[in-house]
């Protein structure tokens, strides 16, 4: 039993098409990143999910329930992207009025805060106001309010932004943690690098469409096969165009994709000197997400 099914969900608002017939699967365990260009259908599908938008057609199944029934968000956790904490109250009185919004109470309610306390780092900082605190942990904080109840699946809208490296990896390990003990989580972001390295899967949509889902390896796959892209960084600028090669304005790094990297780098190489250019430095890459989403939608990500 998935934890979470989205089958052929349509949702129009007037004229505008937000969803059109996107199916996608949430496995046990899993943190699967939804990524898309502004005005996709994210925020449309996330919404459905949570139960903000009601759907024109289709279906979403939470724990092999449809989400319509009474009773079947109770296994979801929502964690917006915006910081939902009173800054004028302590970690412990966010915890604790949250929980309560959750269903919790007396002794049960006891215990989830002081899980979510430890959980965040957030112990020794309990008892000073949220408004003091660092955007890190605010958005632990932020996260811990959505989990309190211990919902199997977990909805993250841009968990990270705004935050600093080592706030990050913090971010991430506990939501490793979660994983461990049996929450799966789907999480929007426009960090490439993060989807790339932390997710099991990626799931693309544009224009309300799934337009690419699987692993890294398995977009690529598809989509590029063996090809490699090459960087060349050369002695100087060119001013003109080389032939096979993009290069950047005013910039001394030239890219090209190569079939087959044994056979088409030292024609490559060639060319570039008989146009005049010494090679500084070589580095071969395999496409990674930003060339995959570049490829199936046409954008950068933050387009």
């Amino acid at each position: 039993m998935k934890p979470l099914r989205v089958s052929l969900a349509e949702k129009r608002f007037g004229d505008t098409t937000a969803l059109a017939g996107v199916s996608l699967e949430l496995e046990a365990g899993e943190l699967l990143a939804l990524l898309g260009p502004n005005g996709a259908g994210k925020t449309t599908l996330v919404r459905a999910i949570a139960g903000r938008v009601r759907l024109d057609a289709g279906r979403i199944e939470l724990g092999g329930r449809l989400a319509e029934e009474r009773g079947a968000r109770d296994v979801l956790g929502v964690v917006p992207q915006d910081i939902a904490l009173y800054g004028m109250l302590t970690p412990r009185e966010n915890l604790e009025l949250f929980g309560r919004l959750h269903g919790l109470g007396g002794t049960a309610l006891s215990d989830a805060v002081g899980w979510a306390l430890g959980w965040t780092g957030l112990e020794d900082r309990s008892r000073e106001l949220v408004k003091t605190f660092s955007g890190g942990m605010k958005r632990r904080l932020n996260i811990a309010a959505g989990v309190l109840h211990r919902p199997r699946i977990v909805l993250l809208d841009e968990p990270t932004v705004g935050v600093d490296p080592q706030s990050r990896e913090r971010i991430y390990e506990m939501l490793t943690e979660l994983r461990r003990e049996g929450a799966s989580l789907l999480l929007t972001t426009h960090q490439l690098d993060e989807a790339e390295s932390r997710c099991d899967r990626v799931v693309i949509i544009d224009h309300g469409t799934v337009v690419g889902a699987g692993t890294l390896s398995e977009l690529v796959g598809r989509l590029f096969g063996g090809r490699r892209t090459v960087v060349l960084t050369l002695d100087r600028a060119p001013e003109m165009p080389l032939p096979g090669l993009e290069l950047e304005p005013g910039e001394r790094t030239a890219r090209a994709m190569l079939g087959d990297a044994v056979d088409e780098l030292p024609a490559l190489l060639g060319r570039v000197r008989a146009a005049g250019f010494e090679v500084e430095d070589l580095a071969l890459h395999r496409p990674g997400l930003g060339a995959v989403f570049l490829a199936l939608t046409g954008r950068e990500l933050r387009e």
